[in-house]
């Protein structure tokens, strides 16, 4: 039987957090993986906490709440599934709720963080984010169904508000930021995804025009960026994190993309 010598605390990790640079009324979107931290004494909900109470309500806490899971089967690839089964599948699949449809493969810590009190979500099918504090209605109001990682998504209003990232315990590849640089771009190919939403009390699959994601190159355009600016790293319990500007990363994606990717 394992035996545990260290515990993090929402005391500990905020003490951590204020080290790595984390301020009251910062704004900041968090990419975060749970099990990098170590034992937490109260798991996600602990560190939640500690994010809240360093950022305070003057603050912003934004995580991603993606559900791209709810798209049309025959863009699947894992699993792929037999085209005699597509019309099932889109039939079946529940509709997304804002309130309701989970997030995928993001980890506990968006997952819970979405259903917290005074937490809202975007309406985006796919691409949504949860954010809480100050600035949560400014950053969610209008995301576009088109384009939902582009100029009418809650990136870009971070953008506006010179907001910063925490990876915390992951890695450039997780840096969700980084797609809006390929939206300004603009030379990525154009695709048209489908997700179930609800129009007047029923389900209606919808149509939207997106570009194709690629988070392949992102860790080498974060080596080459940190080469050039200075990017606060540290540990968040056992996790090692680093707190970006987000418009210092943005900008450098989009300039070095091409060369880089």
């Amino acid at each position: 039987m394992k035996t545990v010598n260290q515990i993090q605390t929402i005391t500990s990790l905020k003490k951590d957090l204020t080290e790595l640079g984390v301020k009251p009324g910062m704004t900041m979107i968090v990419h975060s993986s749970l099990s990098s931290i170590g034992f937490v004494c109260g798991g996600a909900v602990a560190v939640i906490h500690a994010l809240q109470q360093v950022l305070t309500k003057e603050g912003t806490l934004v995580m991603p709440a993606h559900s791209t899971d709810l798209s049309d089967p025959k863009d699947w690839t894992n699993p792929k599934v037999n085209r005699k089964l597509w019309n099932e599948i889109k039939e079946e699949m529940p509709a997304f709720e804002k309130l309701v449809t989970p997030t995928y493969q993001l980890g506990v810590i968006p997952e819970l963080f979405r259903n917290l009190p005074d937490v809202e979500r975007s309406a985006h099918p796919a691409y949504s984010f949860s954010a809480w504090g100050k600035e949560k209605e400014f950053i969610l109001n209008k995301h576009s169904l088109d384009n939902g990682l582009g100029e009418d998504s809650p990136l870009a209003r971070l953008y506006d508000l010179n907001s910063y990232i925490l990876l915390l315990g992951t890695d450039y590849d997780s840096n969700t930021s980084m797609h809006l640089s390929e939206h300004r771009v603009g030379v990525f190919p154009r695709v048209t995804e489908q997700s179930p939403v609800i129009v007047k009390g029923n389900k209606k699959w919808v149509s939207y025009d997106e570009i194709e994601y690629d988070e392949a190159s992102f860790i080498n355009i974060g080596e080459k960026f940190e080469e050039k600016h200075v990017v606060k790293k540290g540990l968040i319990g056992e996790a090692t994190s680093k707190l970006i500007n987000q418009k210092a990363i943005v900008d450098f994606t989009t300039a070095n993309i091409l060369q880089y990717g």
